[in-house]
């Protein structure tokens, strides 16, 4: 069995002037442990199946379970949601931003600080827990949102586009992180990205959607000597090119 499956979801948006479909007919189940992209077009509905995957909300039809329990309303569940943007609380230290997660899970045998101090080393991160967010780089302070996402110790890792907003290099250099921990972790992984390129060097698998209403177009296994390396080595491989140039072609198909 599968550790999450997402089983005939369809799902429509509702106004008071039309009904949009944004999702339909979708089938997909991930492996515990594995890491997998969701890319296509704009508006293909990448981020509603996210955010469906995370209980979010309900679908219309359909149902998402993990580890053959429905994710929506299920409290015992811990999912990890990470976003373009930290979101971290500027009026609290990096510390209290991290362990924010256990203090609502009121986890009262932590101790805070040695959990903050330890998930920091990490990220590859210096002792800034006294430090507040308007002191960190934009890369620093998404490396304490991972920390962040991490300390509960989630089930899943849902990401989106958590990269897009970092220059060039702090992206490529947070993909490396992000790569390894997972892996170091055990963690089951979805990445939304308009970027194919991080798709390919990140993922075990690509989940390619048609345009509005969001079927599940085909899926691309990313070769093994690709899945063993970090991101930024992966770009250099032959075999990224061509599964680049075979996933575009696609891409360009649906336009």
């Amino acid at each position: 069995m599968s550790f999450l499956n997402v089983s005939n979801v369809h799902h429509t948006y509702f106004s008071t002037e039309a009904a949009t479909v944004a999702l339909k007919d979708i089938n997909l189940a991930i492996n515990k442990g594995e890491f997998v992209s969701f890319i296509g077009p704009s508006g293909c509905g990448k981020t509603t199946l996210l955010s469906i995957i995370a209980g979010l909300f309900k679908p219309t039809s359909g149902s998402v379970q993990i580890e053959n329990q429905d994710v929506h309303g299920n409290i015992d569940l811990s999912i990890g949601y990470m976003l373009q943007q930290d979101y971290l609380f500027p009026w609290k230290t990096i510390e209290e931003n991290i362990t924010i997660g256990l203090k609502l899970l009121k986890d009262d045998k932590k101790n805070y600080g040695n959990v903050a101090s330890a998930l920091l080393s990490d990220v590859g991160l210096p002792p800034v827990e006294k430090k507040y967010p308007m002191e960190l780089s934009g890369g620093m302070r998404q490396r304490v949102a991972l920390a962040r996402t991490l300390a509960v110790d989630p089930k899943i890792l849902l990401l989106d586009e958590p990269f897009s907003a970092l220059d060039y290099q702090s992206k490529l250099k947070l993909e490396d992180l992000v790569s390894h921990k997972l892996k170091e972790y055990g963690k089951t992984a979805v990445l939304v990205t308009h970027d194919l390129g991080e798709a390919i060097a990140m993922s075990d698998r690509i989940f390619l959607f048609s345009a509005r209403p969001g079927r599940l177009h085909q899926t691309f296994e990313v070769p093994n000597e690709l899945r063993v390396l970090t991101p930024f080595e992966a770009r250099a491989h032959s075999s990224y090119s061509t599964l680049f140039q075979k996933i575009w072609k696609e891409l360009e198909s649906l336009e």
